[in-house]
């Protein structure tokens, strides 16, 4: 068993719009993510599983051509592979669950969301 709080957990700014704090786990990434307004997500594709839960201000999720906006108390499920994108209509504060690990954050591999 290991205890976390995210106080004690160092945020990453990204760029000037998108921060995180990560846990991974054998076989989970957790993640809580700041993002400003305005911010926006490339589409990209991974290989985990996700769950975006959305805590405060509204996200526009862009998923095999159909977009759908979300607000504070909504969570969104995206299956392994599919590609997507986000923009934030305003400043957020999203927490996202990853199955399995996101090995690509562990190894830095995450360009797109630098830019």
């Amino acid at each position: 068993m290991t205890r976390y709080n995210w106080a004690s957990i160092e945020r990453e700014q990204l760029n000037p719009l998108f921060a995180r704090q990560v846990v991974h786990g054998d076989k989970i990434t957790v993640a809580r993510i700041e993002l400003g307004k305005g911010c926006i997500v490339p589409e990209h594709a991974h290989v985990n599983e996700q769950i975006s839960m959305l805590k405060h201000g509204r996200l526009l999720f862009r998923i095999a051509g159909r977009e759908l906006t979300l607000e504070a108390g909504d969570l969104l499920h995206v299956a392994a592979y599919e590609p997507h994108s986000v923009e934030a209509l305003e400043d957020c504060h999203v927490v996202d669950v990853f199955s399995p690990p996101r090995e690509d954050w562990r190894r830095g591999d995450d360009a797109y969301l630098r830019k």
